[in-house]
């Protein structure tokens, strides 16, 4: 049943105040009003500049040492500009605190949600963070700003400090695996809820997107929240059309200000 009216929204604030375990799986689209584009829309990263989505690309980062130049200064934009939470995130906190989250399955890679008040270990970002630095050879991980600095203070493409090796960002790329133990941590939040509510996602990236038919499957009410039509909207019980900034608060019950 898709809906996108002032019943729908009536109804899923209803559903979700009723359960016992939400399990959230995120995307771009709750990001957005923290500043950070989303990849694939209109004024999306990868439409504006599409050398990002060759950056994206394992390979084509790992030989490209001007392709890793370029993005070791879009990390330094990145963390000079300290994206915060917004309201959509902060909405999720409520979720938390009335002890109704079960997990949020994210995935973004801004470290948002737990810099909102959620707790590390009911977050699994299946796409990395990229608030880290890693190096691909001998897999050591240190916080990113600390190679960040060493660009600002005049080194263009930081190597491994261990082993010399090419450090990335501690994020998943295009032809490089998730990392089991998260994914698995996801989808078994995704079969243990009452109500799977997918925000900010057009879930047709995968395998993230199939925490929607195994929590389906499994018994749950899904709920999607985005500005526009899903490739999982047949599966939705509820689907809410609007501003997830403004919309994800009322469907949490937070009171306006």
């Amino acid at each position: 049943m898709l809906n996108d009216d002032t019943n729908s929204v009536a109804r899923v604030e209803v559903l979700i105040a009723a359960a016992r375990r939400v399990t959230v799986l995120t995307g771009a689209g709750i990001s957005t009003a923290s500043g950070i584009p989303d990849f694939r829309g209109p004024n999306g990263l990868w439409t504006r500049d599409p050398d990002a989505q060759r950056a994206a690309t394992l390979s084509h980062y790992l030989r490209d040492e001007d392709l890793r130049r370029r993005s070791w200064q879009n990390r330094v934009r990145w963390l000079g500009s300290d994206p915060l939470p917004n309201d959509g995130h902060k909405a999720l906190v409520k979720l938390h605190e009335r002890g109704q989250l079960r997990a949020i399955v994210t995935q973004n890679v801004d470290g948002l949600h737990q810099r909102s008040g959620i707790e590390p270990h009911l977050v699994h970002e299946v796409h990395g963070n990229l608030h880290r630095s890693r190096c691909w050879e001998c897999n050591d991980r240190r916080p990113m700003a600390q190679a960040v600095q060493r660009v600002i203070e005049g080194d263009p493409d930081p190597r491994c400090l261990l082993c010399g090796g090419v450090l990335k960002s501690d994020t998943i790329l295009f032809e490089e695996p998730l990392v089991p133990e998260v994914i698995e941590a996801a989808y078994a939040a995704s079969e243990d809820c009452d109500v799977l509510l997918a925000v900010g996602s057009t879930l047709g990236v995968y395998p993230a997107a199939y925490c929607v038919p195994r929590a389906k499957e499994a018994g749950a009410r899904v709920v999607i929240v985005n500005g526009g039509p899903t490739e999982m909207d047949a599966l939705a019980d509820e689907f809410v059309t609007g501003d997830i900034n403004t919309v994800l608060p009322r469907l949490c019950g937070v009171q306006p200000e």
